[in-house]
């Protein structure tokens, strides 16, 4: 037995219907006071169990492929930060973006919030979740 079993012994383990292996929240909370359901993988209110502009899927989950091979052309580059908006069109979407300071990328973002924008960044060989604060973007381009 791991230390990890002994430690949550006490939990349940019995899944309960429509909340997730652990009764869809932290111990001691029911999911309702999380907003969109339990966490990991939760839906933020308001959205349906589906991304937008895929066939089905969880949200913040890493795309199964490698990002395209041909790498965009960036666009123009701005003096301003990457408005929040404008990347929110790209969500669960490839996005090529440019940083401040010569480096460049494939991403996957899942999330924009009002200053950043996370996801899943490409190493060349495997997809990692990280994110950014959207003045350190300089231009970007989703596919």
């Amino acid at each position: 037995m791991y230390y990890f079993d002994r430690q949550f012994s006490h939990l349940p383990t019995t899944p309960v219907p429509g909340q997730g292996q652990f009764g869809g929240g932290f111990p001691g909370f029911p999911s309702q006071q999380i907003p969109g359901g339990s966490f990991p993988g939760s839906f933020f209110p308001g959205q349906s169990g589906q991304q937008p502009g895929t066939g089905t899927g969880v949200p913040g989950t890493a795309p199964t492929a490698p990002p395209p091979s041909v790498i965009p052309q960036q666009q123009s580059v701005s003096t301003f930060a990457v408005d929040p908006g404008a990347i929110s069109g790209c969500l669960y979407r490839y996005t090529y973006i440019w940083m401040r300071g010569n480096n460049s990328f494939w991403f996957y973002p899942t999330f924009v919030g009002r200053r950043s924008v996370a996801g899943y960044r490409w190493t060349g060989f495997t997809w990692v979740y990280f994110g950014v604060d959207l003045r350190r973007i300089q231009s970007f381009q989703c596919v």
